[in-house]
């Protein structure tokens, strides 16, 4: 959690107060319970957002942990494969080899 999305939520949290507090006062209907609902609600959803942020991050490390061992078990393929494939190159040139040797004769 960055310190700047703290900030950003309690900010949220007073502005909100401050907000429902005027509204609530102006009307004369002073009652403490619905500012206090308000701020309380507000506080919730800031915490649901700082927590769904948080989530985010640890979803896109994991993928990069992933992506990078997917990169090292292609890597390791396709190392397997270069292997064969010029094993498979070197044995059909000596192959060809021994034709050509033998057509010469």
């Amino acid at each position: 959690m960055e310190p700047r999305d703290i900030i950003f939520s309690v900010m949220m949290v007073f502005s909100t107060f401050v907000l429902v507090y005027k509204l609530v006062y102006s009307y004369r209907a002073g009652d403490p319970v619905i500012v206090m609902s308000a701020v309380i609600l507000i506080g919730m959803l800031a915490i649901l957002f700082l927590s769904v942020g948080e989530r985010l991050r640890r979803i896109e490390e994991e993928i990069k942990e992933k992506e990078r061992s997917l990169r090292v078990s292609m890597q390791s393929v396709e190392d397997e494969v270069r292997e064969k494939v010029d094993s498979a190159t070197r044995r059909l040139n000596e192959v060809r080899e021994e034709i050509v040797k033998r057509g010469y004769r």
